[in-house]
């Protein structure tokens, strides 16, 4: 296999005191992956790849990507303990959960995590899991309905999902918090899974800071980091490219230039939570045939 970070001499020694079925990562291929994701955003004031810890819920794994400077994406409370334990702490975590019982808030709340409302309605349910308060930085995910096109199947219609708020509750949510007295705002998006089409990205990032100047303008909010999803996707097939992180960057940095630095938003920091393409390609399944059929 292209890329096996093993010869086949190895492989069959190593099978020898470990069991098969696993999992084999290669370290040294993360690591370099990673230099490569964060140099190539390292065009904006500030970047962070929060990684997707539902992609690879493995502590050692965490600890390599916290050690690269990752932080996590979490969405239950497994994964916030997994993530506290590798090294990806406080902001370096951002929680978006969908139904989220009150221990899970709390639990992010008490860690320094960001957490991510997913709808307005849970405005209420996280001030009462939290004794009455709001924590002091708070981020909403956006669905943008018909206004995005052009999403893969995996993902489906945001217009047909249950996540995110609409544009009018969006604009009601961030007035909300203000007036209880919010401090720091972030905004979200997820609407692409396993995308190949690098222009996808350029165009979720522009969606995101056009509304970032119309927060501004309507409720009197600065947003301060832009999530803009995981989704990215990797070649599966014969045939497919992988996507270029330079021309994504790139591409986003000037609708950045474009929108954000005249709105008075600069620096406004850009975060991921990729998971997929953070491991994907350098994790190998291996195992053994049990049985031979000859017919």
């Amino acid at each position: 296999m292209r890329n096996f970070p093993m010869t086949i001499e190895q492989l069959d020694e190593l099978t020898k005191t470990m069991p098969t079925p696993f999992i084999l990562f290669d370290e040294k291929a993360i690591r370099d992956n990673m230099k490569k994701f964060n140099k190539a955003f390292s065009i904006f004031p500030k970047f962070r790849e929060h990684y997707a810890v539902k992609a690879g819920p493995n502590p050692y794994l965490l600890k390599i990507l916290a050690e690269e400077g990752c932080g996590a994406d979490c969405s239950s409370m497994p994964e916030l303990m997994l993530s506290e334990m590798s090294g990806m702490k406080g902001d370096h975590v951002i929680f978006t959960s969908n139904e989220t019982p009150a221990e899970e808030y709390q639990l992010a709340y008490k860690q320094g995590n960001i957490i991510n409302l997913d709808d307005i309605t849970h405005i209420d349910f996280l001030k009462k899991s939290l004794g009455g308060k709001l924590p002091e930085t708070i981020c909403f995910r956006y669905n943008p309905g018909t206004e995005k096109t052009g999403c893969n199947a995996i993902i489906g219609k945001p217009e047909e999902a249950k996540y995110g708020l609409t544009r009018a509750q969006i604009l009601e949510a961030y007035s909300r918090c203000k007036a209880e007295g919010v401090k720091h705002f972030g905004l979200h998006t997820m609407v692409a899974s396993n995308e190949l089409n690098p222009d996808f990205f350029v165009d979720t990032a522009k969606l995101l800071f056009e509304l970032c100047t119309e927060i501004k303008e309507k409720c009197g909010v600065i947003i301060e980091f832009v999530d803009l999803g995981g989704g990215i996707g990797i070649p599966y097939k014969p045939g497919d490219k992988a996507v270029d992180l330079d021309y994504v960057a790139k591409g986003i940095r000037a609708e950045y230039d474009r929108v954000i630095v005249p709105a008075g938003l600069d620096p406004l920091a850009i975060y991921w939570e990729c998971g997929r393409p953070i491991t994907g390609p350098y994790g190998y399944l291996v195992s053994k045939a049990v049985h031979e059929k000859h017919i």
